[in-house]
This record gives structure tokens, sequence and C-alpha cells, in this order.
């Protein structure tokens, strides 16, 4: 999987329209895009957060660095390929699509016809300035694995788990977050959970040492590793963006939590450790609304053998009043489709979001408006998996296939994140009106 990644990145930049021509410019031609004065400055806005040292991209800071790869780019453009967006462009606008424009493929597929040509330097916009290590602002507050975990080189990986306390003397709203995984090429994805003091979740678990279900030696341990009500800091797959609420939205870690992180590890033929830490960025003061991320998931289903167009549904209604932010679906190598969608009343069905699924670039999908929805609102995510043999990702199309946490086994998980009152926890959230009754979940 991550070769082929690997070789997309390697590709280019950025993606948008298929161009049938491209236009080609005489070297001499004052009009001809220049790399200081054209490229750079689409390069700065849409690739150089990938696309810098340290983060999972080659370099596109210089001219050197782009003009060796200026046939790639203008291939990748042509073929749609990066930065990678999923999403059906018919249904919803989202804030961060990353998507070029028409006239920013013309020219850089035109620039990389014409020569490559550097222009003068004297145009070039700023140096974009970086954090170093990170895409949010420098952490207030780094959390880290206080203990490598040893991958093997070849094998299933039980998800692995680490405690981490944060030692937090009082409760914190964040503003933004990120997860950092020193060995990315392994991390198929990851959770973020925060245990506050008074959980009973994983008390039994060891804290600062990683482990898996089958490591624990309590009955309730193990069960507690399928299932939980904590809530989720963040939600992280190779490609998916850092999370970065809106000002007066903050999530929130309460004195003394502890942050539980979930490790899908894959063997990638090599033995390796990976060392984990989350960035932490405070809101400056509390914040109006809280942010909270909650899923509909379906975890009983069996796909036939050779079906190529599985539908899997889970659904469910909003106890509450929320603002709805941002999606995030999770499948793995039979995924085909996902889509939300709201159910009204009288039946009809609303699309909010529809993805083309590709293992590859797990995305999330943050809303350019997002979506006020009172309390009774049904949400319904629907996935579609392809188990035959037209699909070039699947393990064995004559295997039925069931939820598991294996990538050759599937999921079905549509996350979404809401924002409510600051003063609704996901307990008090979870309580349909003011009578006390609980809500489906």
């Amino acid at each position: 999987m991550y070769m082929r990644r690997a070789l997309a990145i390697a590709v280019a930049c950025s993606t948008a329209l298929l161009l049938q021509t491209v236009t080609t410019f005489p070297q001499n031609n004052p009009a001809a895009p220049t790399f200081y004065r054209d490229v750079l400055p689409i390069l700065q806005k849409h690739c150089q957060n990938c696309h810098r040292p340290d983060e999972m991209a080659f370099p596109l800071i210089t001219f050197d660095q782009a003009a060796s790869h200026a046939r790639a780019i203008q291939e990748s453009v042509a073929a749609r390929k990066m930065p990678p967006w999923l999403a059906d462009r018919n249904f919803g606008h989202f804030s961060n699509d990353p998507s070029l424009s028409p006239g920013e493929i013309k020219i850089l597929s035109a620039w990389a016809v014409g020569g490559a040509p550097p222009g003068d330097p004297h145009e070039a916009p700023p140096a974009l300035r970086w954090t170093k290590g990170w895409n949010i602002s420098a952490p207030d507050v780094v959390v880290e694995m206080p203990k490598a975990v040893a991958l093997a080189p070849e094998g299933d990986i039980d998800y692995t788990y680490e405690i981490i306390p944060t030692h937090f003397r009082e409760d914190h709203w964040v503003q933004m977050a990120e997860l950092r995984p020193s060995s990315r090429e392994h991390v198929h994805h990851a959770v973020v959970y925060i245990r506050p003091p008074d959980s009973k979740w994983l008390r039994n678990a060891p804290v600062g040492a990683p482990f898996t279900t089958a490591g624990l030696t309590d009955e309730q341990g193990r069960r507690d590793t399928h299932w939980t009500d904590s809530d989720i800091l963040i939600v992280y797959a190779p490609g998916s963006s850092p999370e970065m609420w809106a000002s007066g939205m903050a999530k929130f870690i309460p004195a003394g939590s502890d942050l539980v992180i979930q490790m899908h590890y894959m063997a990638m033929g090599h033995a390796a450790t990976d060392r984990t830490s989350v960035g932490i960025v405070f809101a400056m003061k509390p914040p109006r609304q809280r942010v909270l991320t909650l899923q509909l998931t379906n975890d009983h289903f069996v796909i036939p053998p050779r079906d190529s167009d599985y539908r899997v549904e889970a659904r469910g209604s909003l106890p509450n009043d929320a603002t709805l932010l941002q999606f995030f679906p999770h499948m793995h190598w039979r995924g085909k489709k996902f889509e939300y969608n709201l159910i009204h009343s009288d039946g009809r069905i609303e699309p909010l979001l529809k993805v083309h699924w590709d293992f590859e670039w797990q995305l999330s999908y943050e809303l350019a408006d997002p979506l006020s929805l009172k309390a009774g609102t049904v949400l319904q995510a629907v996935a579609w998996y392809d188990n035959s043999s037209n699909n070039p990702h699947n393990p064995d199309p004559n295997q039925e296939v069931r939820w598991g946490e294996q990538t050759y086994e599937e999921m079905m998980v549509g996350f979404f994140d809401v924002a409510v009152a600051a003063d609704l926890d996901k307990w008090k959230y979870f309580m349909r009106g003011t009578d006390g009754s609980a809500a489906a979940r």
C-alpha cells in the first residue's frame, strides 16, 4: 500500500480537472509561466503542506526541487491525482478542498511543457514559515508515548494501545491537535481518546507501555478494547488533516485526564519502532461551543464472495441540537463508496457527502458552511464494498468478509464532528431533551 502511495506522491503536487490539451509557451515568451512568478505561489498554496522537509512527500520548496519533477507534475495534474480529494463535487462544499483551479492547472502544465523555466528570483513570493515538525501552530504541550512500540516485519499486528497521563492540573480547552507517528509508513490509522480521571475504562491496563487485547489478563479489560463512550480528541490516517477548530469552538480535556492512543499498525516487510506524539494548542479563552466526535457504525454485516456492490447502512438521530462540522469515513481494502445523508421526516434523502473511496487516502471533509441541525434529525451513513476480482486491492474475492481489525477484514465507521453547547459533555449530550430519557446511540 505505501509503495503505491509513495509512487502517487512522487508523481506530483496537485490535481483538478482533466486537461485534454496543454498549451506550449516558448521559453522566450514573457507570458510563459516561470517558476518564481507563477508556479511557486501555487506550490505554496496547495502543495508545500506535504511537500517539504520532514513531511510525507518529497520537498517542492526550491526551483531545483520542482524542476526535477516538472514532467511528473504535469502528468499528475492531467491524471487528477494530487493532492487527493475524493469527494463528489456535486454534493457539498468543503473548506479543506485542496483542488487547483483550471487556471492553476494550465499554469503548471504549461510550465512543464515549456521547459520549466526559472524566471526572475526577485518575483518570488516570500517563503512560507512552517512550525518545524508540525502542521499546526507551535504546540503548547506535546504528549509522547513513554515507550516506543516494536513493530514486526511480517504478519498481523493487533491493535496496540498506550495510555499516556497528561498530568494536567486544570481543565483545558483544545483549539488544535495533531498526531505525529515516528514511523508513518506503518500506521493505517489511529484514534486518540480522552479518559477523564473518574472513568473506569481500561483501569486495569498498564500505563505508559504498549499493550494489546490479547495481553490483558482481565475479561473487562479485553472488552474495554472493543467499546468505549470516552470522547475522541483526534482521528488520524495518512493524508488526513490535523484538527484546527474554528474560533469559539474547542475540545475539552478535564484536569487529570489520560490520553489513550489506539494504533492500527501494519507490517511493512522490515522491523521498526514507532513512538507517536500528540501536539496540542490550547484555546486562548473558553469557547462558546464544545466539539464532540461521534460516529455511525455498523459492525454486523457479511459481504458475500464476489459481490461487487454490497451495501451497508447505519443511521441515528441527534438527541439534542448540534452544528455539523465535518466527516471522516473509514473502511478497508474492499471499500468502494461512502456517503452521508440527512433523512427528512417525509422520507426525502438529502446527500451531504459522497466519497469515491481510496484506502490509501483517508481524508476528512470539513463543511465550508457548518450545518445547524435540530434534535431528532436523522443522519445516515451508507457504505458500498467491492468484493469481486474487479477490485485490484481485494485480498481474496472468494471469501465472505465480516467486521474485523485487520485490513483484509472490513469496517464501516462514519465519524462526524458536531459543535454543541460548551457545558454539554458527551454523556449529557446523549440525554434526550430535558426529561432525562436516554437517546439511541
